[in-house]
């Protein structure tokens, strides 16, 4: 019993403390002195997704070439580069694969716009659906023949 709680509660604060799990990515060797800057580059390095971790970002990644990004884009803002400036670099260095939103230009707007349509697409397809279960009339249920009524009462009766 006294086991069971144990465990109970191990995994409690486990599940307690995972959220926090991603803050420790950074290191403190990358914090920038500035905190408008380090702001900024916190606030970047959610929109950029790690180039070798599965939907994570790079503020969340313990991967070396996360911490290299982090880098990058701290160096960056001390170099005074704008937010654009610096999201435009990181896409032209390692592809637009890094952008969690990626631009809407070019062959992205198919990206953009495929949601709406496959949402319009799945309203109409519904309405048409709906609307033809509307205009179904239930069959009326089979009349029995007065030989299969009379052959049904005698078994009721049990002849």
């Amino acid at each position: 019993m006294r086991r069971a709680v144990l465990h109970t509660l191990a995994l409690a604060l486990a599940l307690a403390l995972a959220p926090a799990a991603p803050v420790m990515a950074v290191q403190p060797d990358e914090v920038l002195e500035d905190a408008d800057l380090e702001s900024r580059a916190r606030a970047l390095s959610q929109k950029l997704r790690c180039p070798v971790c599965a939907g994570e970002t790079i503020d969340e990644s313990n991967a070396p070439i996360s911490r290299d990004l982090r880098l990058y884009v701290r160096e960056r803002l001390v170099a005074g580069d704008n937010d654009a400036e610096v999201l435009d670099n990181v896409a032209d260095r390692f592809g637009e694969y890094v952008l969690f939103e990626p631009r809407a230009e070019g062959i992205n707007w198919l990206l953009w716009l495929s949601a709406p349509l496959m949402g319009m697409i799945a309203i109409i397809v519904a309405w048409r659906f709906l609307a033809s279960r509307a205009q179904a009339r239930p069959e009326e249920p089979a009349r029995l023949s007065e030989a299969e009524r009379r052959r049904l009462d005698e078994i009721m009766r049990g002849n």
